[in-house]
């Protein structure tokens, strides 16, 4: 991760900042940290709303964004959710209404405070950027202003969960985490003797939250609730949406710019799961900047310009060279005045193993090609979301070549001019099956002149062989990729790659389907880019605060590797990580996970997730630990999910229980 250059070089001086509780009306209170501008006057204040402990896990980071704020005039206020950190109550599950209500009520609590003018803006990644979109979705008054990041307005379409109606291992990852998290303490030096009580009230009440989100396979209520799709109109106040194309939530960005209606900005970089001032992979750019121009303009009352300038500054990447430790990628900003635009689209027709140029193509053969890749395949694509746990370690696709093989792959000639495109690539497709579920795993990636294979974008779909349709009869399907800013070069190949599992990204279907995919009558369509809008964005450096003083007692190690048995052809995809052995004066954090995907290469039933994670907290004289174990599995077809919570205190075992859920398989 990129370093932004750290300074205390502020217009006005800073209040040291200062715990503050946020009462809401059933009693609860919320632990918040508060940075505030020395002046005399009334200032706006923006709100960072996650459960990730402001105190201590998140201190450092935050420490690096809010005092900058409040440097240039904006009052910046850190609030653990109920439940989380030193907010009383339980915390059992994402977005809950309950989350919603306190949001609502504290920020009308915050506006009416001597030191607030009443404007109240919202800032957030991931959890903090849902928070966000779901509470200007509730229309507090002097919520004027968010900025979400790395979020999504549909949360069965586009989260950590699911991607096409199949399960994401990044979401079991997720749910094996946040099972451990809602479990941690409060600290002693911040709520007093009363902490164990609030700590044992929090270990009875969790449940895994993993059982929730495999419950609901399907697009219902649940996934519904949260998901601002539902209701675009119900946002008002101003909204900038910013992503990365390397992270898992970059097509709402656009989705956000076409759908709603209140004054919006989107920047969408070649970011993994980070703010764009630390972007990685680069270039890291004066994010804090942006934001601040952002705030006063909306919560201000100061024209900033922002309301006239483009819509979309998007990063139009190029010379993509992949690797699981980072991926090389150069490019240039460009600028969108609108979306959707009105644009061209280059489409490409399927014959056997090539892309060709529709209207260039020979008459396509009735071709089938059976999609029969071994379970492996996928072993190359890295996590769905690149460092969604603020990890460095080697979570990127590496060479498509691995892949490659042990897919059906449709090339073109190597390009004689640049192809430049926008937007979001569509497969459509004739296609047959015997069985009624399958997955589809479509893969768009350029192949350099050396021969090495970068994936420039993908789609993954549950299919399902329409009730109308007889086992092996042909039926149309249509894959919609990620949506990518992305210029081909002059002398590489256009490759796009087919296969029917894509294992650990995603679980494979119990059952062989039979999936085959006849090429004539199929097309691949790029949206191209065309002419450009506006002048290309220019961004100041990338900025933050000066870290809290804190002590490195031990840097954070990563280790990623593949495992292949041939006596058993049985593979592993295992992940080792230990987090920083952090020092904040007297408290020492420290903590650790384990995983590991395994799956026999020619039994898709044989796929097995098993996860560990562990969270340390320590003061003299007070020593705690809270483990959570979880291992999901095919128990026949169906899933079965064992999990189990364990606590102790300084070394004795205080609290421990297993749970054991199934869920019936929905295919076949």
């Amino acid at each position: 991760m990129s370093e932004p250059l750290p300074t205390d070089d502020f217009e006005n001086p800073v209040h040291p900042h200062e715990s503050i509780w946020i009462p809401l009306p059933d009693g609860i209170r919320l632990a918040a940290r508060l940075w505030r501008p020395d002046v005399s006057r009334r200032v706006p204040v923006v709100i960072e709303y996650i459960p990730y402990r402001q105190s201590d896990a998140t201190a450092i980071g935050d420490s690096l964004m809010h005092p900058w704020f409040a440097g240039h005039g904006i009052a910046a206020l850190r609030i653990d959710i109920r439940g989380s950190g030193n907010s009383s109550g339980v915390l059992t599950d994402e977005y809950l209404r309950q989350e919603q209500d306190d949001a609502v009520a504290a920020i009308a609590w915050i506006a009416a405070q001597p030191w607030c003018n009443g404007s109240v803006g919202m800032i957030g990644i991931s959890w903090g950027g849902f928070a966000a979109l779901q509470v200007a979705a509730r229309r507090p008054p002097a919520l004027k202003a968010i900025v979400t990041c790395c979020s999504t307005d549909d949360r069965w379409r586009d989260d950590v969960h699911y991607m096409g109606g199949a399960l994401l291992n990044d979401g079991v990852s997720w749910g094996s985490a946040l099972f451990g998290q809602v479990a941690r303490p409060p600290d002693p030096a911040h709520v007093g003797e009363a902490w164990r009580d609030m700590w044992l009230q929090r270990l009875e009440a969790t449940e895994p939250p993993l059982a929730n989100w495999l419950a609901h396979p399907e697009r219902d209520a649940f996934w519904k609730h949260g998901s601002v799709a539902e209701d675009y109109s119900a946002i008002q106040c101003a909204v900038y949406a910013v992503g990365g194309w390397t992270d898992g939530y970059s097509d709402v960005v656009l989705r956000l710019m076409q759908h709603l209606s209140c004054p919006r900005r989107g920047m969408i970089g070649p970011w993994t799961h980070v703010y764009p001032n630390f972007g990685l992979p680069g270039p890291a750019i004066g994010f804090l900047q942006e934001c601040l121009r952002w705030w006063r303009h909306w919560l201000d009352g100061v024209d900033t310009g922002v309301s006239e300038e483009p819509m979309l500054s998007l990063w139009l990447g190029e010379g993509l060279r992949a690797d699981a430790r980072g991926p090389d990628i150069s490019g240039r900003w460009i600028a969108v005045t609108d979306w959707p635009r009105d644009q061209g689209r280059q489409p490409f027709a399927l014959t056997d193993r090539h892309l060709t140029v529709e209207g260039d193509a020979p008459a396509a053969a009735d071709l089938a090609l059976p999609l029969r890749s071994p379970q492996d395949c996928g072993v190359a694509g890295g996590e769905w979301c690149p460092q969604d746990g603020g990890g460095n370690g080697p979570e990127f696709q590496s060479d498509q070549r691995i892949d490659d093989g042990r897919s059906v792959t449709f090339d073109t000639p190597p390009l004689t001019t640049r192809v430049e495109m926008l937007g979001a690539a569509t497969l459509d497709c004739a296609v047959a099956m015997t069985g009624r579920v399958s997955l589809l795993a479509a893969r768009l990636c350029e192949v350099a002149p050396d021969g090495a294979s970068a994936r420039v974008t993908f789609g993954l779909l549950r299919l399902r062989r329409p009730a109308a349709v007889a086992p092996g009869e042909r039926f149309r399907v249509s894959l919609p990729l990620k949506a990518v800013a992305y210029a081909f070069r002059p002398g590489s190949r256009i490759r796009l790659a087919l296969s029917d599992t894509y294992w650990p990204m995603a679980w494979p279907e119990p059952v062989d389907a039979g999936l085959v995919v006849y090429p004539a009558g199929s097309s691949l369509t790029l949206p191209l880019l065309g002419e450009e809008d506006a002048l290309a964005p220019v961004f100041g450096p990338a900025v933050a605060a000066m870290p809290l003083p804190h002590e490195m007692l031990k840097p954070e190690a990563h280790r990623r590797e593949v495992r292949h048995d041939l006596a058993t052809a049985t593979s592993d995809y295992v992940v080792d990580f230990r987090r920083r052995r952090i020092g904040l004066g007297e408290l020492v954090m420290d903590g650790h996970g384990h995983e590991i995907y395994r799956i026999h290469t020619g039994d898709p039933t044989s796929a097995a997730a098993l996860l560990e994670r562990e969270f340390q907290f320590e003061r003299p004289g007070w020593h705690i630990r809270v483990r959570a174990q979880t291992s999901l599995c095919r128990d026949g077809r169906d899933l079965r999910l064992d999990s189990s919570l364990t606590a102790f205190e300084n070394e004795a075992q205080i609290f421990d229980r297993q749970w054991t859920h199934r869920f019936p398989y929905d295919g076949d």
